[in-house]
């Protein structure tokens, strides 16, 4: 992960054959900045790594993909395979109260 300016640019190990988004634009990206509050992300995919963003962040601080309990997600590499659920922050997780 590397901030630079109002976006995240991602890089991957294991990208046999590149960098492919199935089934339409990239899905299941949130981005943060300093507040640590996640929005919702506008992800692409350019020169084999992931460039994040999100006009609710201006200044990014960190990316989870597949973050969810049901994510929609569809980053795969060109072999064919998914990429796994990920964060690049090591914030402390909180669960919100049962009600």
């Amino acid at each position: 992960m590397q901030p630079k300016g109002d976006k995240i640019i991602l890089s991957f190990d294991h990208v046999e054959g590149g960098l492919e988004a199935r089934g339409g634009r990239l899905r299941g990206f949130a981005v943060c900045g300093e507040d640590r509050k996640f929005v919702w992300a506008n992800a692409e995919i350019d020169n084999g790594k992931v460039i994040v963003s999100s006009p609710a962040a201006q200044k990014p601080v960190a990316v989870r993909y597949g973050w969810a309990d049901y994510p929609v997600v569809n980053l795969f590499n060109g072999a064919g395979l998914p990429a796994s659920p990920f964060r690049t922050d090591d914030f402390e997780i909180t669960t919100a109260p049962r009600k």
